[in-house]
């Protein structure tokens, strides 16, 4: 059987969870096996999961499960795994899946890979790719292990409708009580999180202050895109830290990431080379964002950024 996590707020499910699912199908479909989802507390949006492929939907309703606490989800997911008898545990490569991961590798004496982007080999064991080196190479892993845990990056395979039966099954576990105490919960409403992020407009300390951000937000809204940073912006107080992109903030995997005005720095490459098309704007000729840019624009950003948010707008116009 094909255990897949499902991360969850508010009984929504983020792209990165049904990209995470969608990957379960397919393992279940290479190895013959049920592809079984796993929802932990209260959610009213279960059935939903039977599109993307869940065969069946394991519900665990504790209240102690309503917020993250990694103890006792550990304990539930391990729970649920060896009585189901389960083959793979899948998660998404979140932080939520990162804390997980670990502890349950531990707790059922797993092979654990992290970060995998791509598809496993399974024969008389499961071998899966991973980007290393700040994703300047991929390292080929081998898990011989009766279970198998790996964590999905987000943005490495697209969600996919696939009818599942969808049974769901309700049940209560015997859990301690919660050790962690949430007092509140800040979220970044209205956009969309940068790790889930198919298209991303970044600046650095090339536009001179945060007074001018107005035309980065003006082509990140054109385009459909999300904002993003680098570390020094968002040490200054110019933009807010959950937009630092980087060795040191997040590291994202978007389809298209515009740097402009960033030099580049290896901390910051670190964190956004795995995008599939990287464009740099910058007037500095030697910038070492050049060397890793699909494509590079050298001129003063406070010309190019305008020009080309109007040229995408007579576009999207006359399309």
């Amino acid at each position: 059987m094909i255990l897949v996590f499902i991360e969850h707020q508010s009984s929504q499910y983020k792209k990165a969870t049904l990209e995470t699912l969608t990957y379960a199908r397919k393992v279940a479909n290479m190895t013959g096996k049920e592809c079984v989802a796993v929802v932990l507390g209260a959610n009213t949006n279960v059935a939903e999961l039977g599109k993307y492929g869940a065969d069946k939907v394991i519900h665990v309703t504790n209240e102690q499960l309503n917020s993250f606490d990694d103890k006792l989800y550990t304990q539930a997911i391990g729970e649920i795994a060896t009585k189901q008898r389960a083959s793979f545990i899948i998660l998404t490569n979140s932080s939520i899946g990162k804390h997980l991961a670990g502890r349950l590798s531990v707790r059922l004496k797993a092979g654990c890979v992290s970060a995998v982007n791509k598809l496993p080999q399974i024969a008389d064991s499961v071998k899966v790719q991973r980007g290393v080196f700040s994703g300047k190479a991929i390292a080929e892993y081998e898990i011989k292990s009766d279970l198998v845990i790996i964590s999905i990056m987000s943005n490495s395979i697209p969600v996919e409708e696939s009818e599942g039966k969808g049974v769901i099954e309700t049940i209560n576990l015997e859990l301690p009580p919660n050790v962690i105490i949430i007092k509140q919960i800040k979220k970044v409403e209205g956009e969309i999180p940068l790790p889930e992020a198919e298209l991303v407009v970044s600046a650095g300390r090339g536009m001179k202050g945060p007074e001018n951000w107005g035309i980065i937000d003006e082509l990140a809204d054109v385009l459909g895109a999300t904002t993003a940073c680098s570390r020094p912006v968002a040490d200054s107080g110019w933009r807010p830290h959950h937009e630092h992109v980087g060795q040191t903030g997040i590291a994202i995997r978007p389809n298209l990431y515009i740097a402009i005005g960033i030099s580049g720095a290896i901390q910051h490459l670190a964190g956004v080379n795995n995008s599939k098309v990287i464009v740099v704007i910058n007037k500095d000729p030697e910038a070492p964002f050049f060397k890793a840019a699909d494509y590079g624009i050298c001129a003063d950003l406070f010309e190019v950024v305008p020009r080309l948010t109007e040229a995408l707008k007579k576009f999207k116009n006359s399309n």
